[in-house]
């Protein structure tokens, strides 16, 4: 069977519902096998993975995203947040902006978001007065708003593929954790600004902090203040490495949640955990059968062949950005973020630092066009999710995520085409 042909066939089955893992996994052996290769190479790949230390720090920030969706941590995030921003004009929709981008943060995932802080925020947005489409688009686009924080689980994947590339400068999940803040708060500072304008003419409740509201806010949220220390303080103050802030992190949140403030019971924790360890699952098969795919696509220099190809067609980085965006902004459509990374990362890497471009700003930019795709049709997964919660149809939901599309839109042209924006902590 020629390559031509059997991509063919892997390509009808996936027509035909084949999960995206398994199209991965078909086309990888099926190159490896015309290649005349064992087919023991891609069972190797899966190996691999229990021997890289810097993937412990996927299920430990997992675990800990999954005990703090299931806890209160939700509501008291949403408290803390209407106590300080509640009173500025839009201020309701800057408490979800900024509560779905910590939450999303720690989660990993963009649907918990919207599940367990939008289902809190819809009906209040609503309450106070908020347009239906603005409150639909805001809680559906806004959970995808923290993957440029750490430790979210795009952020740890992009650090761990792009590192086994063994650029120069190197890539680290400490210069991703710093490379993600600018761009994040810019883009959270850019819907705030919007969410200003919307809510001008809104009713408040009151035009100054009730400084009693956020002093017992704080107290009620104490517990989970510490987890950015515990993320970026032992990290950067060498302490930890991300595998055992990872951990700490896990440990930490799991006795708050369990033992004091008693919110998951113990019957409940298996549940979790094994819910937990379904979403690791998914994302080391998806990394295994990707890193699989690549590693044929590297020893058949297709690489090296496009960047030959672009560098004949596109003469300046400013041009292949250009390109870059497009090209992501149309994977993002059609692929989920954690296959987008792995697949894509060690094709295009290698051709984004051949125009010059660091590797870190690279990531970023990766990471900021693919956020927008979870609330892009046709395969927006965070469209479904909100459909769902909300009893909505996709296409109202699509219809009312066009501004923030645009707006997020605007911010990753910024993010871009500024790199020092992406590395002046650096």
């Amino acid at each position: 069977m020629s390559l031509t042909l059997g991509l063919l066939a892997v390509l009808a089955l996936a027509a035909l519902g084949m999960p995206l893992f398994a199209v991965i996994l078909a086309v990888a052996l099926l190159g490896f096998q015309l290649a005349g290769y064992d087919l023991i190479a891609v069972a190797v790949e899966f190996y691999r993975l229990a021997d890289l230390p810097g993937l412990i720090a996927i299920p430990f920030f997992t675990l800990a995203g999954y005990l703090l969706g299931e806890s209160g941590a939700p509501r008291r995030l949403v408290r803390l947040s209407n106590a300080l921003l509640g009173w500025l004009p839009g201020g309701l929709a800057i408490v979800a902006l900024v509560a779905c981008a910590f939450f999303t943060a720690f989660t990993g995932a963009s649907g918990m978001t919207i599940v367990a802080i939008g289902a809190l925020l819809y009906p209040a947005l609503r309450e106070a007065g908020y347009p239906r489409s603005y409150s639909l688009g805001l809680v559906t686009s806004s959970g995808s708003l923290g993957l440029l924080f750490a430790p979210s689980l795009p952020l740890i994947l992009y650090g761990f593929v792009a590192g086994q590339l063994g650029t120069d400068p190197a890539v680290t999940m400490e210069a991703l954790f710093l490379a993600g803040i600018l761009p994040g708060l810019m883009m959270v500072g850019l819907l705030s600004v919007h969410a200003v304008w919307v809510g001008r003419g809104l009713p408040r409740p009151q035009t100054r902090p009730d400084l009693r509201e956020v002093g017992a806010a704080l107290r009620e949220a104490g517990w989970e203040l510490p987890l950015p220390v515990f993320v970026l303080g032992g990290i950067y103050s060498g302490l930890f490495t991300a595998g055992e802030s990872a951990a700490i992190t896990a440990l930490y949140v799991l006795v708050v949640s369990v033992l004091i403030k008693k919110e998951i019971k113990w019957s409940k924790l298996p549940a979790v955990i094994a819910e937990s360890g379904r979403m690791v699952g998914a994302v080391l098969v998806i990394l295994g059968a990707a890193t699989a795919m690549s590693n044929w696509l590297v020893d058949q220099e297709v690489p090296n062949r496009l960047f030959e190809y672009t560098r004949e067609h596109v003469h300046s980085a400013w041009a292949f950005l250009l390109m870059l965006n497009a090209l992501l902004l149309f994977a993002g459509m059609l692929m989920d973020i954690f296959s987008a990374i792995v697949i894509l990362t060690p094709l295009l890497l290698p051709v984004a630092v051949g125009y010059g471009i660091h590797p870190v700003h690279f990531g970023i930019v990766m990471l900021a066009n693919l956020q927008i795709g979870y609330f892009t049709p046709p395969v927006g997964m965070d469209l479904f999710i909100a459909a769902y919660r909300f009893k909505t149809g996709i296409l109202t939901l699509a219809k009312a995520c066009i501004p923030f599309f645009l707006l997020v839109g605007l911010a990753v042209a910024i993010i871009t085409w500024w790199p020092g924006l992406s590395l002046a902590l650096l």
